[in-house]
C-alpha cells in the first residue's frame, strides 16, 4: 500500500525536530452540496530543523515517532 503524500504550509516550528503543518482540502458537503474547506494540522518530523514558519512543504506518512507525530518532511517547496 503506497504511503500518503500531502502538501501544506508550516505554521509553527518552535519545537526541536518538529514542525506543525496545516493541510487544506476541499470536500463536498453531503446535505448542502457545497464545497467546504477542511483544515487539518499535522505534527511532522524535521530531522535537521530546516523548515521555518510560512514555508510550503510536502509530507509523507511514516512509522510513528511519538504519540501524535507520524509524518516526515519529504520536500521543501520554495515560495
Amino acid at each position: 500500500m503506497p504511503k500518503k503524500i500531502l502538501e501544506g504550509v508550516a505554521i509553527r516550528d518552535s519545537k526541536d525536530k518538529t514542525v506543525a503543518v496545516r493541510v487544506e482540502s476541499k470536500k463536498l458537503h453531503k446535505r448542502y452540496k457545497k464545497m467546504v474547506k477542511i483544515k487539518k494540522t499535522y505534527l511532522v518530523h524535521d530531522e535537521n530543523n530546516d523548515i521555518k514558519s510560512g514555508v510550503t512543504v510536502k509530507i509523507e506518512e511514516h512509522k510513528p515517532f511519538s504519540k501524535r507525530k507520524a509524518w516526515i518532511v519529504v520536500q521543501n517547496i520554495a515560495n
